[in-house]
């Protein structure tokens, strides 16, 4: 067998074109105003890509490069501006403890990242809708969403009819709040069952089927296990010391993706793998911007 890369540009292109028709159809360019504290790195690579890919989709994002002790000022103003439809954060701004605080500063109806404690509850509860009436989508944290996205294009599929990934072991090997954490609840709530693997140890997210939401308890699970059971595996660890996930520790035909910045995967596992997605950025740009267009919408509803 030898894996099928998956471009992320190739998949990313059918919600570019989904958000420019909505954007036309409003008539006026949504804007977005980006904080960047650092001039290079995986950062300011980031909010490069990110402004280019806005403006191909019509949407004027403007970057302000800001000091870390200028942060909360500068989400304060982007806040109250009525011409602002959208806040997008590029990490680190300051300490990563500071970082989260610094998340809740941002107004929620502006959160095109969808990582404010607003959306994360709504997130971890499993409720879709904001409103009972159901006419408003919650916002989905745009990494995890993402990946879900390229999961769902590479093949992932459940087996039982109580929900959609029911039958599906995944293994993340990262538990951040923005990429690991997020996206484990949204494979459970969706049925997965998911190992979650840190430095901390593992725990598994029990999926959400006969239950409103999932459940998350302590497993001994190794990360060999883990490996071995998943459908599917996720790294994100943004280490190069990492040891990487080589073929011997995959199922068969597992689909793999790589979200770190760095190579988490053994070039060996092309042979064993159904599926390898390298990287996300491209359509995490691209769902940022689809937050940003329903946030835009249900303000001025």
């Amino acid at each position: 067998m030898t894996a099928t890369v998956l471009d992320p540009s190739t998949v990313a292109k059918q919600y570019r074109a989904e958000v420019r028709a909505s954007v036309e159809a409003r008539g006026r360019a949504p804007r977005v105003v980006g904080l960047l504290s650092q001039e290079e790195g995986p950062a300011a690579t980031y909010a490069h890509y990110a402004t280019r890919g806005a403006s191909a989709m019509g949407i004027d994002m403007a970057v302000r490069q800001v000091a870390p002790a200028e942060v909360v000022a500068a989400i304060a103003q982007a806040n109250l501006d009525p011409e602002v439809d959208g806040i997008f954060l590029y990490y680190p701004l300051a300490s990563r403890a500071e970082d989260r605080w610094l998340r809740e500063l941002v107004d929620p109806r502006k959160d095109v990242e969808g990582m404010h404690s607003y959306w994360s509850r709504l997130l971890y509860e499993n409720r879709r809708y904001v409103d009972d009436e159901q006419t408003q989508r919650a916002i989905l944290p745009c990494t995890p969403l993402a990946i879900l996205k390229l999961l769902h294009e590479a093949g992932m599929r459940g087996t039982g009819e109580e929900a959609p990934l029911q039958g599906v072991t995944a293994c993340v090997i990262n538990r951040s709040d923005i990429v690991g954490r997020p996206l484990s609840a949204m494979l459970a709530n969706d049925g997965a069952r998911v190992h979650s693997l840190d430095l901390t140890g593992s725990v598994v997210f029990e999926p959400a089927i006969g239950r409103r939401a999932h459940d998350v308890r302590e497993s001994g699970v190794t990360r060999a296990e883990a490996l071995a059971q998943a459908d599917v595996v996720i790294t994100g660890v943004p280490s190069s010391s990492f040891e990487l996930v080589r073929a011997d520790e995959i199922r068969e035909g597992a689909i793999c993706v790589n979200v770190a910045e760095v190579e988490n995967f053994d070039e060996s596992i092309l042979e064993r793998a159904s599926v390898y997605v390298p990287r996300v950025g491209p359509l995490t740009i691209a769902m940022a911007m689809r937050n940003l267009v329903r946030l835009a919408a249900t303000r001025e509803a």
